[in-house]
């Protein structure tokens, strides 16, 4: 027989299925969580995760936001890049110290249309959990919440561990250092006017905007192998980040602009050393390393190349300065991006 009216039996009754808030956690559990691990004892679905770092490693953390219509727009960028470049952002800011990835944690406030729209979500993940699974670094939780306006943002902590006293710096270089980058540059920039624009992207090859590659082995291997006097990641542009080695060192730099490596989207476009020097989202590793380093022609598979030096500061010169073909020295002005400015 049926229950009766006000019974409290549950005989053939069937939980509702999750909505809202606790439906946007299942999609992302079921589509990013991670399994538990040496390092992930407990991951999404507690109060807090549980970690357990290598004996013997220091932790490392970094934060990063990801806004719409300012690192990204739905109208240029698909849901599977969006989730991507969420993830690559933090993960080379791990590569700059030499970090081994161990877990990340993954914050989104999404419009009520977004938090519903299960095909741009499922791409989300897609793109995030992608990069996660290939660089062993699995999400752990997070949070959610509606946006009070109609636009998303994400919010990437990673943490990541590398041998104590080991983790690179940028307050290493010394005067006499010679100046490195890894890969190649200007290739994001080129490739977001091209977005920008309208035009058609090609499914081949690489996309150094749309899927930048954050250089964690070759990271590693400079911080294993002990050749770096210091690192960061290119993420504002060469002025701009240079700039900051340098005052985080308290030494000047200068830029042989004919050895800068330029990307061949970059060699497309206009001026496309303007766009090496200052377009920014490269995600290489610039780094300084001792006179008569031997570096390899390549670190984790990716070309190293030699673009200047590390000088003394002068108070009638300027912290960065380029050198051109003919010799010629010029100051070289932040140029790339900067917040708030």
């Amino acid at each position: 027989m049926p229950p009766r009216s006000g019974s409290t039996s549950t005989h053939h009754r069937r939980t509702p299925p999750p909505s809202g808030e606790l439906a946007l956690i299942q999609r992302i559990r079921l589509r990013a969580g991670a399994k538990p691990s040496k390092t992930l004892r407990l991951g999404i679905g507690d109060d807090c995760a549980i970690l357990a770092p290598t004996p013997g490693a220091e932790v490392v953390v970094t934060t990063d936001f990801s806004l719409e219509n300012r690192h990204f727009t739905r109208s240029h960028h698909s849901p599977k890049a969006i989730g991507h470049r969420i993830l690559a952002r933090g993960l080379s800011d791990l590569a700059a110290m030499g970090a081994t990835p161990m877990v990340a944690f993954l914050s989104l406030a999404l419009p009520r249309s977004l938090a519903t729209d299960s095909r741009w979500l499922d791409g989300l993940l897609e793109g995030f959990s992608a990069l996660a699974k290939r660089t062993k670094t699995p999400l752990a939780g997070g949070d959610t919440s509606e946006s009070p306006g109609d636009f998303a943002l994400a919010d990437i902590v990673l943490l990541g561990q590398a041998k104590a006293g080991t983790a690179m710096r940028r307050t290493g270089a010394r005067v006499g250092d010679s100046l490195y980058v890894t890969g190649s540059l200007g290739g994001a920039a080129a490739e977001l006017k091209d977005v920008l624009a309208g035009k058609k992207i090609s499914s081949r090859g690489l996309h150094p905007h749309l899927f930048p590659e954050p250089r964690l082995a070759a990271g590693k291997a400079l911080r294993e192998r002990g050749l770096a006097t210091a690192c960061m990641d290119l993420s504002d542009g060469v002025s701009t980040d240079l700039a900051h080695l340098c005052e985080a060192s308290g030494v000047g730099a200068e830029v042989e602009l004919a050895l800068l490596p330029l990307h061949p989207l970059a060699l497309r476009k206009a001026q496309p050393l303007q766009l090496a020097l200052h377009g920014g989202e490269d995600y290489e590793l610039l780094f300084t390393a001792r006179p008569g380093t031997k570096l390899p022609a390549k670190l984790g598979g990716v070309p190293v190349t030699r673009i200047g030096r590390i000088v003394r500061v002068r108070k009638d010169q300027p912290l960065v300065s380029s050198v051109g073909t003919d010799g010629k020295r010029e100051p070289l002005l932040r140029g790339g991006w900067e917040h708030l400015r």
